[in-house]
């Protein structure tokens, strides 16, 4: 399946996107509500986070059963119109797939609880003392990765909250499983699947200490983790159908074989490495500058690397998992506009098939939380208590989490100036930003030069022109950390992206003819000039090239 190549994906974060029956939480229907404005954005795809039976202890990502709708977010029957009314607007719904691990409420953990030997299997349990952890790994969510559960003397494995025990993928009928799921979701029209963490599901033979770090790197890309990526492409038809692969702490070489057609596991994979520039000593919870010219460098080698290798990239700032992309590299101030925009296009453009994250498309920012209350994330409370017992302040905590916490991306969709953005009736789950009053999309609908409507014209460049979709990609400006510019070439097409990531004006080392490109879109209006030699404040321009 090659569509994806002309593909935009959107994806929604159900809990926080409309909500339909006024409880404060956003729901299936409220989806199928949003639908037309969805088609409006040009997209092909809408992925939504898990909205299965949950606990909720990780906001869905802890599953205590996977053919099951959790009650909040409505009903079998609601999931089954969601389906049947994207696809009536030629939209495929894209479901979460969240296989490394599973609650410890699902019916097969509680049986592994009863002492069950089969079950047992399901899970990585392991022998040891009450006081010493089989290793000394870390969750990702902080404190060790393993549990003690004295009735059976053993040790489970949980790489993430103490509540979402690791599954066996060594047990075939673990695999079958999970198969057996994907069978379900397929036969009821789903047309793609996101498949979390899943470069984590193949575990080592031993495990043993790790020395250098958390664990990770016996984990990450695991020993067998192509073969069964293969095995479960194969064995449920997949392979035709859109999929992606979230990729925690992996490498390029292992992202290309995934996303090899040939190699037939995934159709793309999402890396998180550009999103890390921020980071102090490569840690999440301390704070830097962003590194520009590390950013380009990055993107230089994933993009020609995976070209070369022949693997396909999600392209992505934004998701239920990472802050703001205006909040974190561009300005919420004087050039908001500008700079959402800017960003908008540096990644559109670019080899791969990109990802709009509710409210992106709108330039939505960090909402700002004050006060600890104020955050419902499990990371992010935990990581709280950590800074204060690491020696930081109240204040310094909350600086941090208002950078990083995951709830920066999961406050309401803002979708008009009401009381509750539009979003619910009532008080929502979690808080809405002050600057719903102003960023929302009823506004951006009435203004022609809006960040809705420049995202529109991203999605419509990507289907009209295959330079954008199949071209070779070549970066310029290397040396200009400030610069963000690159040539795709296709035929006889040529497209020029070029991108200013700072708030000053800047100079570019070489001029532009003006004359030879046409405009295709920019986020400033075109100036009568031959020669384009400075880029304004967060400028972004996409110029098209015919070669003779």
């Amino acid at each position: 399946m090659e569509n994806f190549k002309k593909s935009t994906i959107y994806q929604i974060y159900p809990k926080s996107f409309c909500d339909s029956n006024g409880d404060g939480v956003g729901d299936i229907r409220g989806i199928i509500q949003k639908l037309d404005y969805i088609k409006s954005l040009g997209v092909d795809y809408i992925w939504s986070t898990p909205f299965f039976a949950s606990p909720m202890n990780d906001n869905g990502y802890d599953v205590e059963d996977y053919r099951k709708i959790h009650p909040t977010f409505g009903t079998m029957a609601d999931v089954e119109e969601l389906i049947a009314q994207a696809e009536k607007r030629g939209m495929g719904i894209m479901l979460d797939m969240v296989f490394n691990h599973t609650s410890t409420r699902h019916k097969w953990f509680q049986k592994a609880l009863s002492g069950d030997p089969d079950y047992m299997d399901y899970y990585i349990f392991k022998d040891g003392s009450p006081k010493e952890p089989p290793t000394n790994w870390q969750s990702k969510f902080g404190g060790s990765a393993w549990e003690y559960v004295p009735s059976l003397k053993k040790w489970y494995l949980h790489l993430f909250d103490v509540t979402q025990a690791d599954l066996n993928w060594e047990n075939p009928r673990v695999r079958e499983e999970l198969k057996e799921i994907i069978r379900f979701w397929k036969e009821k029209g789903v047309k793609g699947f996101r498949f979390d963490v899943v470069n984590l599901i193949s575990k080592p033979e031993v495990f043993e200490d790790d020395t250098e770090g958390d664990g990770r790197r016996f984990y990450s890309d695991g020993p067998k983790v192509h073969e069964y990526l293969k095995e479960l492409t194969a064995d449920t038809g997949i392979n035709h159908m859109v999929t992606v692969g979230e990729m925690s702490s992996t490498s390029l070489k292992h992202c290309i074989r995934y996303s090899n057609p040939e190699e037939k596991e995934l159709s793309m994979c999402f890396n998180f490495h550009h999103l890390k520039v921020d980071y102090k000593d490569g840690e999440k919870w301390e704070l830097a500058e962003p590194d520009y010219r590390k950013l380009k460098e990055l993107f230089e080698t994933w993009q020609c690397e995976m070209e070369k290798g022949k693997g396909w990239n999600a392209l992505f700032w934004c998701n239920h998992d990472q802050p703001r992309i205006v909040s974190r590299l561009g300005d919420e101030t004087t050039y908001w506009k500008e700079s959402a925009k800017m960003l908008a296009a540096c990644i559109h453009m670019l080899r791969g098939t990109p990802y709009i994250f509710q409210g992106e498309e709108l330039g939505m920012t960090n909402p700002g939380y004050g006060d600890i209350e104020e955050y419902r994330d499990v990371e992010s409370i935990n990581y709280y208590h950590i800074l204060l017992e690491q020696g930081k302040t109240k204040e310094e905590a909350l600086e941090i989490l208002g950078q990083r916490s995951r709830d920066n991306s999961r406050s309401p969709m803002q979708w008009d100036a009401g009381e509750y953005a539009g979003f619910s009736t009532e008080k929502p789950w979690i808080g809405i930003p002050k600057n719903h009053s102003w960023i929302n999309a009823a506004a951006q609908e009435k203004e022609e030069d809006s960040i809705l409507n420049f995202y529109r014209k991203l999605t419509g460049l990507r289907k009209k022109y295959e330079a954008v979709s199949e071209g070779a990609v070549e970066f310029l400006y290397r040396e200009q950390p400030e610069i963000f510019a690159y040539r795709r070439r296709w035929n006889q097409q040529e497209i020029l992206v070029v991108n200013n990531f700072t708030g000053r004006e800047i100079k570019l080392p070489e001029p532009i003819k003006d004359r030879e490109y046409q405009r295709l879109l920019g986020n400033y209006p075109p100036e009568q000039v031959k020669w384009i030699e400075t880029l304004r404040p967060y400028e972004s321009m996409i110029l098209l090239k015919k070669i003779l």
